[in-house]
C-alpha cells in the first residue's frame, strides 16, 4: 500500500466516524446538561422546602407560654405583629425579602441552618428566619457576577443574627401573598430564579400556606 492508498483510506476513515463522533459529543453535551439542570433543581427545591418550612411555622404560640407568664412580655414586643415580613424589592438585582418568627413548639423545631431551635436562639422568646439574595462572597472586584446568594439568617445561640449561604446563582427571589381563600391560610407564592452562569437559566416556583395565620 503506497502513501497515497493510505491517504485515500484515511480521508474515507474519517468521512464514516465523523458522524459518530459529533453524535457523541451532542450526546455528551445533553448528559452536562442535564446533570446541570438536575443539580439546580435539587439545590432550589432544598432552599423553596426550608422557606416553606418557616413560612408553616410562621406566627407559631405554644398554649403553654400563658401559664408561664411569657405571653406578657412577648405582646410587649413590637415585632409580635410581624410574624410574616416581607419586603419588596430591597435586595440584589430588586429580589424580595422574607422573615417570620414564632414561638418555640414542644417538639424539636429546626432553623434553616439545620439547628435544633432552643431558648437561647431566640429574642423575646420569638424564634426568627429570614432569606434574602446577596451578593456573593469571594467574588474579587471587578469580576463578572452571575447572580447572588440565598442568604439564610437565623440567631445563634447567643441571640445574635448570622448569615449562612444556602446556594449562589440566584438571580431573583420574589415573595407575594395570594388572594385569600375561604376557609384557608394565607397563602404565599415563592419564585426563585436560577442560573449557573453560562447557559442554563430556570424558574423554581412553590405556593405555600401558613397553619398558624389567618
Amino acid at each position: 500500500m503506497n502513501l497515497l492508498e493510505c491517504q485515500v483510506g484515511l480521508a474515507l476513515g474519517l468521512i464514516l466516524v465523523s458522524p459518530i463522533l459529533q453524535t457523541s459529543s451532542a450526546i455528551i453535551a445533553k448528559q452536562l446538561e442535564y446533570e446541570k439542570v438536575q443539580l439546580l433543581t435539587a439545590e432550589a427545591d432544598r432552599a423553596l422546602e426550608l422557606i416553606g418550612r418557616a413560612i408553616r411555622m410562621a406566627g407559631y404560640q405554644n398554649s403553654a407560654t400563658y401559664s408561664e407568664g411569657i405571653k406578657e412580655r412577648i405582646k410587649e414586643s413590637k415585632k409580635v405583629d410581624d410574624w410574616i415580613e416581607i419586603l419588596k424589592g430591597q435586595g440584589l438585582h430588586g429580589s424580595d425579602s422574607i422573615f417570620v418568627r414564632h414561638e418555640l413548639s414542644d417538639g424539636i423545631d429546626l432553623d434553616c441552618l439545620g439547628n435544633a431551635l432552643t431558648v437561647d436562639r431566640t429574642e423575646n422568646h420569638l424564634a426568627y428566619q429570614g432569606f434574602l439574595v446577596s451578593r456573593q462572597a469571594f467574588v474579587q472586584k471587578g469580576a463578572k457576577m452571575h447572580g447572588g446568594s440565598l442568604i439564610c439568617q437565623a440567631l445563634d445561640r447567643h441571640g445574635r443574627l448570622q448569615n449562612i449561604s444556602l446556594m449562589d446563582g440566584v438571580q431573583h427571589l420574589s415573595v407575594y401573598e395570594l388572594p385569600a381563600v375561604s376557609g384557608l391560610q394565607r397563602l404565599l407564592r415563592v419564585k426563585l430564579r436560577i442560573a449557573d452562569g453560562h447557559l442554563l437559566e430556570r424558574d423554581f416556583e412553590r405556593t405555600f400556606a401558613t397553619r398558624n395565620l389567618l
